[in-house]
């Protein structure tokens, strides 16, 4: 990463790697919270020069430290300051809404040394929708600076109506302060003498109330003890295969710093740095991937989605009753309507997505309070699949742009070049996506369980009659005989869009292809064409549309392979979901800190390492949930409450002898396995099982 970032539920801080943020930088490097930036300059400065970078490390999301020194400073003839005689350590985490940075200064010089440090900042309040160049409109303005007690405050009145600020403290003496935005520090160091000086940097939106802010310490000491509670209450991995260990360790780790609660529960927000408020299908599959590790997270992601679900027929949000959210946004151009993200529901999959994650959320838990909870938004979703998405009455899901600055293509494939026809042409709208029938037939199958519980009787054998005929349509209409796999999409003219692509691998996770065809799809998934060696591509080698360089026609995405992994293992297709596994976690040993990124390029393995791809957003929820998906697919662990059973079908990756899962949530208990290889020979031992739920070895 050429940046730096850290995350704290809705406040996140993005530099170079220095620790700064220059003026118009290109990634749009800032202090940012609801979708605005409250702090646009940062710059430390030594006797007015820059600081030499030693390291930078990001490794944890919620604490950056940054090693700098002094440049050689000599003015006629005279030594001001020896080269590398300061060390300037840079230290920042946010903590409720606040951001801390503690910036440490030792002398290495023998002797004792004097020098100016000197922090200029600047705000400008932009949202972040004119940052990143997606829109211009009308805006607020700068009302002025007011200098305090250690203190500088930037204030703004918004055209929302809103006032903003972001005050900024410290805890040193300054030399001077100036109101545009420069702070000035003397330091006077013996040899081996460390002194540090603390900023305090706080937003503020509208006329909240002045909080009491904790001290750095005790923030610091609060903000560690959260990642301590949520590590207790974690499923924890021990492997003998230290790639995977790395890899699970990363994913924990980065899902941690990307929950958010906006008052229902904790959820993930879809990525950072731009990506780091809710999303509904980013948010319901990370939250989906977690399920082995974190059920709770899940009910959070269906709670806040439920709370945001559609109300009212709004074609400039793309809103219709019953449909869940795309994306929500929370800055002055959403406040003020001029742009549709408020929330915006421009997304075909989400609502599906929801009851499957519903579902599956319920077979790992039993909790069936929370469906008589979301009866209603239950029923209203499946009210919009019914009427809204299927917008034809022809029994598949289909999307169509409304609103003028929404979504052309609203699948999770959503560039505009994504849909694309064997010749090269873009298809033309209403699209039904293969992957948005699997969801709904999933759905709909897994509701009908749950509803026989519940003594739903009537709805659930609608359900399944309804779910049936989809399955008989999707494999007469969606099935390609000439090339042997399913159509990406059916056009606006039910014309099949016959690229070959990854999208017909989510359907294998709703159990839904016929079973001669889904063995012929799992080929092609693991064919040259689309397992580039590192993972499967979105988009087949050789095809009209198919760039390995591209966002999602031919590049390889983490969460897609997760997606068709859960497939792979629940169908017991495990040396295909294996390789797969070991495509992805070599991939992963070429990026910074073993972490997956959100995609990297699909050139073949033959090429050489992974291409990066360059705006990929790291971390990324999806992304960092994969490798959560690999313990679940080695497992071979799919519960299920409704049977009161744990279906487990363990295997190990090549290189792996010993996996040892402890303390998965399942139920209202605890189930801990070892898998291990001896002589060639895979065995398995329970350590653990108070779920009340009988084992089923396959």
């Amino acid at each position: 990463m050429e940046y730096r970032v850290i995350k704290e539920n809705d406040l996140f801080f993005l530099t170079d790697e220095k620790g700064n943020i220059p003026k118009n930088h290109p990634y749009g490097l800032g202090l940012y919270t609801k979708d605005t930036r409250f702090l646009s300059k940062l710059h430390l400065h030594i006797n007015g020069q820059e600081p030499v970078l030693l390291s930078s490390d990001a490794g944890e999301n919620y604490v950056a430290t940054i090693l700098l020194t002094n440049p050689h400073m000599e003015k006629d003839g005279e030594i001001l300051l020896w080269r590398e005689s300061v060390e300037i350590e840079r230290k920042r985490f946010i903590y409720e809404g606040v951001l801390y940075e503690r910036i440490n200064l030792k002398n290495y010089y023998p002797k004792p040394v004097q020098f100016e440090l000197s922090i200029q900042v600047d705000v400008d309040f932009a949202d972040m929708f004119i940052i990143r160049g997606f829109q211009t409109g009308k805006v607020g303005k700068r009302t002025g600076q007011t200098i305090g007690n250690r203190s500088l405050t930037f204030h703004y009145e918004g055209a929302d109506q809103l006032k903003r600020a972001t005050t900024i403290t410290w805890d040193r003496q300054e030399k001077a302060v100036e109101e545009h935005g420069e702070i000035v520090f003397d330091f006077a160091l013996n040899h081996a003498e460390e002194q540090t000086v603390t900023l305090i940097i706080q937003p503020q939106i509208g006329e909240e109330a002045q909080r009491n802010i904790a001290s750095p310490i005790e923030a610091l000491d609060r903000l560690k003890a959260s990642y301590r509670q949520w590590e207790s209450n974690i499923t924890k991995i021990t492997t003998d295969y230290e790639p995977l260990a790395r890899l699970v360790s990363r994913g924990i780790g980065d899902l941690r710093v990307l929950l958010t609660d906006l008052g229902y529960g904790p959820f993930p927000v879809a990525g950072l740095p731009w990506f780091g408020v809710p999303f509904g299908r980013d948010s319901l599959i990370a939250a989906l991937q977690m399920l082995p590790f974190q059920p709770e997270i899940a009910k959070g992601t269906l709670l806040t989605m439920a709370k945001y679900q559609g109300k009212h027929f709004d074609p400039w949000r793309d809103e219709q009753p019953g449909k869940v959210m795309h994306e929500m946004r929370f800055g002055e151009l959403a406040n003020t309507n001029q742009i549709p993200f408020t929330p915006y529901y421009g997304t075909i999959d989400a609502t599906p997505l929801f009851l499957v994650l519903l579902t599956e959320y319920v077979k790992w838990t039993g909790d069936f309070e929370l469906v008589r909870q979301l009866k209603n938004n239950i029923d209203d979703a499946l009210m919009w699949i019914d009427q809204y998405g299927d917008r034809d009455g022809d029994l598949f899901v289909e999307y169509h742009q409304e609103s003028a600055k929404g979504i052309a293509n609203q699948g999770w494939k959503d560039s505009g070049d994504s849909i694309v026809h064997r010749n090269g042409e873009y298809a033309e709208s209403p699209i039904a996506l293969v992957e948005v029938q699997g969801y709904v037939y999933q759905a709909k199958m897994g509701l009908a369980d749950i509803f026989e519980q519940l003594n739903e009787h009537e709805q659930a054998a609608k359900l399944r009659q309804q779910a049936e005929e989809l399955r008989v349509k999707f494999e007469k209409q969606f099935w390609m005989e000439d090339v042997q796999f399913y159509a990406i999409a059916l056009d606006g003219n039910k014309q099949q869009v016959g690229t070959i692509t990854s999208n017909p691998g989510h359907v294998l996770f709703a159990e839904m292809l016929d079973s001669e065809r889904m063995e012929k799809t799992i080929r092609t998934l693991l064919s040259p064409k689309m397992f580039s060696g590192y993972g499967i591509r979105t988009m087949g080698e050789g095809e009209a549309g198919y760039n390995p360089m591209s966002y999602h026609d031919g590049s390889v995405w983490p969460h897609d392979n997760s997606i068709i992994l859960l497939g792979l293992s629940k169908l017991g297709k495990r040396e295909e979901a294996n390789i797969v596994m070991g495509g992805l976690i070599e991939a992963a040993s070429h990026f910074e800190y073993d972490r997956l990124p959100e995609l990297f390029c699909g050139y073949s393995k033959q090429f050489g390492k992974p291409v990066k791809y360059p705006v990929a957003c790291s971390p990324q929820a999806w992304a960092a949930g994969t490798p959560l998906v690999f313990v679940q697919s080695l497992l071979g662990l799919f519960p299920n409450s409704l049977k009161k059973e744990i279906r487990l079908s363990p295997t190990l990756l090549e290189p792996m002898n010993v996996l040892k899962v402890e303390n998965i949530a399942i139920g209202n208990g605890r189930l801990s396995v070892t898998v291990t290889r001896q002589n060639g020979e895979t065995n398995v031992h329970i350590a653990q099982n108070t779920t009340g739920y009988e084992v089923k070895l396959v």
